[in-house]
């Protein structure tokens, strides 16, 4: 794009944030979201504008389809399937506040959005965590008898047994733990509520974690410093990330990710024979099909399946 063209897509004076189609569009995600769609839509500005503007100084407003299709064509050349769909995402969803807001014709808006998606066949990403490695992560945790080896102990209990998102599990306080082992998780993706439930042996050690802990009001898990005292302090989703990694390598494991822990609880549950919904449900998905791609049970349920349909007698 030619630095005339890239210019004219600045703005000099941004309009008020309630008017700003990217602000009132990051204004309508929920906290875990937001830093990731906003980084998407200052890489659209800066692609345009050849570094000149950011989401906030770009005029969302004036793109058309040449635009549009020019950070599609130019996306696909750096970036992998999933990460351009979501850039894509992002500026659709950006631009329908444009025409909301009164700032782009229906005509514009519907030739703008006019691209689409890259579709990608490759295998699912992440993988199931067998129970023999959940044991062994258990028991690096209880090895550590530090204030730090109850905590970890209870984080990998609920990530588990709950199923929750690293940005979910972090916001928990500790009223939102019943002593029967309901979680109530507050303003999830899509600031959605819901309820988790755990098992009796994860409420055992929440409940030791909260021992040690104690009941004084706030974030459910604390940061403990390197003296191993317990510090009211909420730990954050980079946090939870190094925590799993440490118990990984001391556990021998082979590298598994935060999310991972989201598609073992899926698995199992639908292992267990939990019909889809209900999992849904608890992993807090939006719909079915984003909980399907969730499932890591493999080649042996389909064997599984295959056996029950055995044509009997000649």
């Amino acid at each position: 794009m030619s630095l005339s063209t890239a210019s004219s897509l600045v703005l000099t004076i941004p309009p008020p944030l309630t008017e700003h189609p990217a602000s009132v569009y990051l204004s309508s995600l929920s906290p875990g979201s937001e830093p990731t769609m906003k980084r998407s839509l200052s890489l659209i500005a800066e692609l345009l504008t050849n570094g000149q503007a950011d989401y906030l100084t770009l005029d969302w407003a004036s793109l058309r389809y040449k635009h549009t299709a020019a950070i599609r064509a130019a996306l696909i050349k750096n970036y992998e399937p999933a990460t351009v769909n979501r850039v894509l995402c992002a500026l659709r969803r950006v631009l329908k506040e444009a025409l909301r807001l009164e700032l782009m014709s229906p005509v514009d808006y519907a030739r703008a959005v006019d691209i689409s998606s890259v579709k990608a066949r490759k295998e699912l990403r992440g993988r199931a965590l067998t129970q023999n490695e959940i044991d062994a992560l258990m028991r690096v945790c209880f090895s550590d008898r530090t204030p730090a080896g109850f905590r970890d102990a209870a984080l990998i209990a609920i990530l588990r047994g709950a199923g929750l998102r690293r940005a979910e599990v972090v916001k928990l306080d500790l009223k939102d733990f019943k002593s029967d082992g309901e979680i109530k998780v507050r303003s999830g993706k899509g600031r959605v509520d819901r309820t988790v439930y755990l098992s009796p042996g994860a409420i055992a050690l929440v409940n030791d974690w909260i021992e040690i802990r104690t009941l004084i009001p706030g974030a459910l898990l604390c940061q403990v410093n390197k003296s191993g005292r317990v510090v009211q302090q909420r730990l954050t989703p980079q946090a939870v990330l190094f925590i799993l990694q440490k118990r990984g390598l001391e556990a021998g494991l082979e590298h598994f990710s935060p999310h991972d822990m989201r598609r073992t609880f899926v698995s199992d549950l639908l292992t267990a024979g939990t019909d889809i919904a209900t999992v849904q449900s608890l992993a807090g998905h939006s719909n079915p099909a984003i909980t399907a791609r969730y499932d890591r049970r493999g080649e042996e349920r389909k064997r599984r399946a295959a056996v029950q349909l055995e044509i009997l007698g000649r």
